[in-house]
């Protein structure tokens, strides 16, 4: 999912943040902006309101909470003419022009009660394994993981007889959570508990922050939905994922 995908076990949550009263704000309802504003603002390329993860960082973009005609102006600036772009977490009507190419219903889910604990296998990843887990990532296929995704925070992996098997790390960084993503598996070693286990290690580890856990994922991902809850995740809100096309022909940016 600009999101990762939604067939896929992806990401996870942390501890006592309850679920917001209907009609209030939270950091979360806005996770990109939140996190590029704040402890990603490095990250943050800029036009106008719109702001943006480096391309080979993360497909995430941010949106203002309600844009106006200059700032869809601005994202299609950014992007380019007929770019595809994610929109993921709006809610309201694209501009005219403008072409929906993708829509799945999402969850957002926040840690309540993890047993969240370090793993004695568990080893950290860095740059120089990028080759080994993007392989991993395309015989999987949890989402989108680029050649820069590893700088966005901590990623953890299992390895069998050398290899990569499995690994689960850190994205969004909105003011006082992370997001865990990237949750995968190679086939051969799947039945073994090792997502679980690294979702817990990277759980542990965002804890020790002081800070709090999330994830999505896809609404019909029943599966990683039941795992994510049996580990004392809970809904916080309903989402989608969405991308859009911009348009041909750019309008000018509005003041």
């Amino acid at each position: 999912m600009a999101t990762d995908a939604p067939h896929q076990v992806d990401r996870v949550g942390s501890a006592p943040h309850l679920v917001d009263s209907p009609g209030a704000t939270h950091v979360l309802d806005n996770p990109a902006l939140a996190s590029l504003t704040g402890p990603h603002a490095h990250f943050a390329e800029k036009r106008g309101r719109v702001l943006r993860y480096p391309v080979d960082v993360s497909p995430w973009l941010a949106l203002p909470d309600e844009p106006g005609a200059g700032d869809w102006a601005d994202l299609a600036a950014l992007a380019g003419p007929g770019a595809e772009v994610p929109l993921t977490a709006y809610a309201g009507q694209v501009p005219e022009g403008w072409e929906i190419t993708f829509h799945v219903e999402g969850v957002q889910l926040v840690d309540d009660g993890i047993a969240a604990a370090p793993d004695p296998e568990a080893v950290l990843l860095g740059p120089a394994d990028v080759p080994e887990i993007l392989d991993l990532i395309a015989r999987t296929q949890p989402g989108p993981f680029l050649p820069r995704t590893i700088e966005m925070g901590t990623y953890l992996g299992i390895r069998r007889e050398g290899a990569l098997v499995a690994m689960a790390g850190e994205r969004l960084h909105p003011p006082g959570w992370t997001e865990i993503s990237a949750v995968c598996t190679d086939p051969a070693v799947r039945g073994q508990g090792l997502a679980t286990r690294l979702i817990l290690a990277v759980a542990h580890g965002i804890r020790e922050r002081g800070e709090t856990p999330f994830l999505h994922t896809g609404a019909r991902n029943t599966n990683a939905i039941r795992l994510y809850e049996s580990l004392g995740f809970r809904l916080r809100r309903r989402t989608a994922f969405l991308a859009a096309r911009t348009p041909e022909r750019l309008p000018e940016a509005v003041s």
